[in-house]
């Protein structure tokens, strides 16, 4: 008999592209974990009332490796059920299952807007139990956005922990960086105070766009490339490149931001 999956029914509402900020940043950033995996297998852990951002991620991931498979895990069978008409097996299937990722080894977990749903306390275990059902080398993509994906945030880990946080957003549409700080990944959303990593990455990401307010003569992604060219000059530990940068996104090592109280 199957265990019973890990975790609880979520609220479950989406829309079409709102996670595509972050299907691109997994297909340019976890692609060659994705290609060298001997078997390409994705989970899309708690995809909601609706499969739309299923099958976007297997769009857009097939990019990368054209036979990859991805498997939509829900704990509520009804949206089980309702997802069955989009299945387009083998590449598309939908399953029962949680944080245990319903017996599955996957190279790759997309987990968003789940945890924001739960108490801080129960996201170390979250992300062990996700972690530990991964193949070798996989890595799970744990975060929050917005109701539209303009701002969205998110934490990559793998079998060892959190390695990194990132930061996007629609540059057109952002009137501060701080704003970003609303959709921050369960573990860190709370920590938002003095005195945390997090809040103060997140007040130098602020300052130094106010400071680089004359950039936004020649648009938004200038100043945006002067902020975070400014954040990293100041010693934050930014991993990504101008390249990732431009479309609005902030990669940091995940030691510089990780709560004061659990920081080794």
């Amino acid at each position: 008999m199957a265990a019973r999956p890990q975790g609880e029914i979520t609220r479950g509402t989406t829309n079409p592209n709102r996670l595509r900020r972050v299907d691109n940043w997994i297909a340019a950033t976890l692609g060659d974990t994705l290609g060298d995996a001997a078997d390409p297998l994705v989970v899309d852990l708690g995809y909601g009332e609706s499969p739309v951002t299923a099958v976007e991620l297997r769009a857009r991931l097939s990019a990368v490796r054209p036979d990859v498979r991805v498997v939509g895990l829900e704990i509520d069978l009804a949206r089980v059920a309702a997802a069955a008409p989009m299945a387009d097996p083998p590449g598309l299937t939908f399953a029962r299952g949680g944080f245990e990722l319903a017996g599955l080894r996957p190279a790759v977990v997309r987990a968003f807007n789940v945890l924001r749903q739960y108490e801080e306390g129960a996201v170390a275990a979250a992300w062990q139990t996700m972690t530990a059902a991964l193949a070798p080398g996989g890595a799970v993509v744990e975060g929050t956005c917005d109701e539209l994906g303009r701002l969205s945030t998110w934490v990559l880990l793998d079998a060892a922990g959190p390695r990194t946080l990132t930061l996007a957003a629609r540059l057109a549409t952002l009137d501060t960086p701080a704003t970003l700080a609303e959709r921050l990944p369960k573990a860190l959303i709370h920590r938002n105070v003095p005195g945390e990593p997090i809040h103060a990455f997140v007040s130098a990401l602020d300052g130094a766009w106010r400071d680089a307010a004359p950039y936004a003569t020649f648009g938004p992604r200038q100043r945006w490339l002067r902020a975070v060219s400014a954040v990293r000059a100041g010693g934050w530990p930014v991993l990504d490149r101008p390249a990732r940068w431009r479309l609005g996104e902030v990669t940091v090592g995940w030691s510089a931001v990780a709560p004061a109280t659990t920081r080794s």
